[in-house]
């Protein structure tokens, strides 16, 4: 028996079990998955859930709903009660800060005196309607709710001028211009028939509309008297911020209103457009009309 009968098996089988070794080691290293970096994977599947959302928005909104009203719900602040105490201090507002001291009655005692036939308040110097006291030997204004028209007859005369408007022109608005007579007469001093008991501005009222010229007034609560806006469509302020309509009874400008004085026979009333409140008709310290 030869040597390779007697060893064949000895040599053979490490041979095979070498080979099935290198076998099984190649071919199982082909069917092994290639294990990837956690993080790499991370990075390449992003973009997909990316482009995933994009192409279905409907479903992105959907699945972010629920979070987004969760976070909203977190993240508001709960009503407090500091908020709405603020809320109402605000609401509670004293006007009396917006007040000027006349409307407030500021140093009003209540406790009267007569001063050339007035009732001035001591405290404020004023009567009830924040009227100064008239100069002595001037007529005291009459509230209208007192007065009693009578049937006797008188007679005034009575004017309206915007002269002072010829030397203001530049003041002038540029729509009203052509309003200013050449003269500036408006309605030229006339006699007027009037009767016992009646007003300026009764008298004004009545003889303006029967002229057919313009004439616009208001009521002003505060000094109890009509007042008179605009005059043959010429207003106040029509010519600079200090503009406006003022009257006079035989040369004396009243420091209060139309409708609470009282004419007498033989008046002459004046009424005059002002362009620098009064200074330049020589009524710089009257109210107006």
């Amino acid at each position: 028996m030869t040597f390779w009968q007697k060893n064949k098996w000895k040599i053979i089988a490490p041979v095979l079990i070498v080979l099935v070794l290198a076998a099984a080691f190649v071919f199982g290293d082909r069917n092994i998955p290639e294990q990837k970096d956690p993080t790499e994977q991370a990075t390449v599947s992003a973009p997909a859930q990316l482009t995933q959302d994009a192409e279905t928005p409907e479903e992105s909104n959907d699945a972010a709903t629920p979070e987004s009203a969760e976070t909203t719900a977190e993240d508001a602040p709960a009503p407090s009660n500091e908020q709405t105490t603020d809320k109402a201090e605000e609401v509670d507002i004293d006007r009396s800060e917006f007040m000027t001291p006349e409307e407030m009655g500021a140093g009003a005692t209540g406790v009267y005196e007569e001063v050339n036939g007035m009732m001035i308040d001591t405290g404020t110097g004023k009567d009830e309607y924040l009227t100064d006291p008239v100069p002595e030997g001037k007529p005291a204004p009459i509230e209208p709710e007192d007065v009693e028209i009578g049937d006797e007859e008188w007679t005034c005369t009575l004017s309206v001028s915007c002269a002072t408007i010829l030397d203001n022109m530049a003041l002038c608005d540029p729509e009203k211009r052509e309003l200013v007579p050449e003269d500036g007469w408006i309605l030229e001093p006339m006699t007027v028939t009037f009767y016992a008991g009646e007003s300026v501005f009764n008298v004004l009222q009545r003889t303006l509309k029967e002229q057919g010229i313009h004439m616009e007034h208001s009521y002003t609560p505060a000094y109890h008297s009509a007042y008179v806006e605009g005059i043959n469509n010429l207003y106040e302020f029509d010519v600079g911020e200090h503009s406006g309509w003022m009257y006079s009874v035989n040369g004396w400008f009243p420091n209060y209103g139309c409708s609470r004085y009282q004419l007498q026979n033989g008046d002459v009333v004046e009424w005059k457009y002002t362009c620098d409140l009064g200074s330049d008709v020589g009524g710089g310290s009257a109210v107006g009309g």
